[in-house]
């Protein structure tokens, strides 16, 4: 894949930064959410992840939190938000055919580094003091487990996720 110098949002002014490289939109959709999140720092950071890593959606199950201010890409002009009440809400309100992948230390989990990820994938992460709740595992299709013995911090995680998706979806090109 070429890479060139482009001109790129740093903090609030543009700056050409060489050899910058832009993850590409493949086939499918994907999406990120927490469930139950309790800060609003983590809630930013990984809605500002999601939009960078070309997400197409984001939400939150069960809002704990009140302002985002770690968002400093103004990222909800450019991926929706979307917020649910409970678990239940926003299972009826998957979209069509897609596979909802967990993020979670569990007996169920694959490891990140094998996992293929589906085209059409929804990912759950954990409330930071709680993790995923029982019914969302229940639900979840595949239940994917970062390397490590220890738990990350939720929007450290989804970022992990979201770029270990694109790339071996081939979103940055071939090598």
């Amino acid at each position: 894949m070429e890479t060139k110098e482009q001109e790129v949002l740093h903090g609030k002014c543009r700056k050409n930064y060489p050899n910058v490289v832009v993850p590409q939109r493949g086939r499918g959709f994907f999406g990120i959410g927490i469930e139950y999140p309790v800060t609003a720092k983590n809630v930013g950071t990984l809605w500002r992840s999601a939009h960078i890593m070309r997400a197409d959606f984001m939400f939150v199950i069960g809002r704990r939190y009140t302002k985002v201010a770690t968002d400093t890409l103004k990222s909800w002009r450019h991926i929706p938000l979307f917020e649910y009440e409970s678990f239940g809400h926003f299972y009826k309100a998957m979209p069509k055919d897609a596979e909802l992948v967990g993020v979670e230390l569990d007996s169920r989990s694959v490891p990140l580094t094998s996992y293929s990820h589906p085209q059409r994938a929804v990912y759950l992460l954990g409330a930071e003091d709680k993790g995923l709740s029982a019914e969302a595992l229940e639900h979840c299709t595949d239940v994917v487990q970062i390397p490590g013995e220890y738990s990350l911090n939720v929007s450290a995680a989804g970022s992990i996720v979201l770029y270990d998706r694109l790339l071996k979806n081939g979103s940055f090109g071939t090598v």
